[in-house]
């Protein structure tokens, strides 16, 4: 029997464990999706105590935590209700020794032995030792240091397009900190006309950009000068939540009228609503390409699925599932305009329905050419960080595409200490790369291989986003 979580975790063979002890353990990590607060990124934020960093509510809630609680049976106050923090932290330590076969188990137990050295199991009879441990120590480790301790030399954090990017200016300006934080642009709020946010949105967005938008070309000429702002600051990424994928084929006159009833609040048909969303996809693709950015599409999140918890903790809090709705006709529509012109931007596509990962491979294949993994089958998000859809999707990137070209692990990081599944990404990549070397299937090149592990874990992002990771 082996030692739980012990040295060669998740290696089965010398293969892997060569591959991983000399090629992949010690690099660096490329952050291109992330969650953090860049505010607190400067100010080095300092926790109080290991639920503010896995339970809290907002940012670093950790949705997939409350969902396993939630089953357990703990009531709503010990996970985002009033209870206090010590108390939090015991209900879930209750939960983890029943998370079998769960990645939480894993990862919580690696983020114990990575940020404080501990490798007690969490449980409820070692909960007040461990909450107490790491409450002391937490107060020598600010979150810089977290990065820093993590290996992360560029992370991208998600910005609105109105976001005057102030924090990203200041970190620029600090020489000590040696982590490159660049924004993303994420324009979901322009894209979703249907909501009743819209309105209220364009407008802020005419008061940053100074531009009176009275019409669907001001409001064009709006997004571009955001655009060309957020490229001043060092934007190499622009992120698409696109809950449904939807297009139809619509000129620039009747996208006006739908602009001017959306402003305006009155109701859209779904036809309207696709025309909308499909042209706007096509002309941002069509910017960024201008700029050499690439874009990344998270296909297939329905979002906001229970009513009750909707209204205790409001939008985009928790409880959201996978959609699935038909993605391939109209996202091979919205690639293909942009293709049609030579204007389809480097793309990563991210699909949260783990049975679409073979449309998505698949589709990636036509629009490939020019560029090195220009057309990339993302990686793991919402539900699928674990093991099982990882090695899918490694294996639908070998069967159809090149997983050399692969730009590795995006974990959408709420947290500061969630850089540990990078190394349970990378402990899986290696065992699946040693195994097809074992059993014949690849020859026992480790030079080669472990170079493409390397690239994997690091370099072809460095190479895919065109940034520095110098400051």
């Amino acid at each position: 029997m082996k030692e739980f979580m012990g040295k060669n975790f998740l290696l089965e063979t010398n293969t892997a464990i060569l591959l991983y002890e000399k090629f992949a353990k010690k690099m660096p990590i490329f952050d291109y999706y992330c969650q953090i607060n860049p505010q607190e990124i400067y100010e080095n934020r300092k926790f109080d105590n290991l639920t503010e960093v896995w339970l809290a509510d907002g940012p670093y809630g950790d949705h997939h935590k409350w969902r396993m609680m939630r089953a357990q049976g703990i009531g709503e106050e010990f996970i985002t209700g009033d209870a206090a923090s010590e108390e939090k932290f015991m209900r879930w330590a209750e939960t983890v020794p029943y998370a079998i076969g769960n990645p939480l188990f894993h990862l919580t137990h690696m983020e114990l032995e990575t940020f404080f050295g501990i490798k007690e199991l969490l449980n409820p009879a070692t909960a007040k030792k461990i909450y107490r441990k790491t409450k002391s120590q937490l107060s020598h480790l600010p979150v810089r240091k977290m990065i820093e301790k993590s290996n992360v030399k560029v992370l991208c954090t998600i910005d609105d397009p109105i976001d005057d990017l102030k924090w990203h200016l200041l970190l620029q300006e600090e020489k000590k900190f040696k982590t490159v934080v660049l924004p993303s642009f994420k324009p979901d709020k322009a894209i979703d006309i249907e909501k009743d946010s819209f309105s209220d949105w364009v407008k802020e967005l005419a008061l940053v950009s100074q531009i009176e938008i009275n019409d669907f070309s001001s409001f064009l000429q709006a997004l571009k000068q955001r655009i060309t702002f957020f490229d001043s600051v060092g934007c190499r990424l622009a992120d698409h939540d696109l809950e449904e994928v939807v297009y139809l084929d619509a000129e620039e006159e009747q996208i006006e009228k739908i602009f001017l009833k959306g402003i305006n609040k009155k109701k859209l048909s779904s036809e309207e609503i696709a025309q909308y969303k499909g042209y706007l996809l096509v002309f941002l693709g069509q910017e960024y390409a201008k700029y050499n950015w690439v874009q990344q599409y998270h296909i297939g999140i329905l979002r906001n699925n229970s009513s009750r918890g909707l209204t205790a903790l409001g939008e985009d809090n928790t409880f959201d599932v996978i959609n699935d709705k038909p993605i391939a006709v109209p996202l091979v529509k919205i690639l293909d305009k942009l293709d049609s012109t030579n204007e389809l931007p480097k793309t990563i596509l991210h699909c949260i329905n783990p049975q679409d990962n073979e449309i998505i491979a698949a589709i990636t294949g036509f629009f490939q050419g020019g560029i090195k993994g220009k057309i990339q089958l993302g990686s793991f998000s919402l539900v699928n960080n674990q093991k099982e859809d990882m090695i899918k999707q490694m294996t639908r990137l070998c069967n159809i595409g090149l997983i050399s070209n692969f730009i590795g692990m995006s974990n959408g990081s709420h947290g500061f200490m969630s850089y540990s599944r990078h190394d349970y990404f990378r402990r899986i990549l290696c065992n699946f790369f040693g195994k097809l070397i074992e059993d014949g299937e690849y020859p026992n090149d480790i030079k080669l291989v472990g170079r493409i592990v390397q690239d994997i874990c690091y370099n072809n992002a460095l190479n895919y986003f065109g940034v520095s990771d110098k400051k």
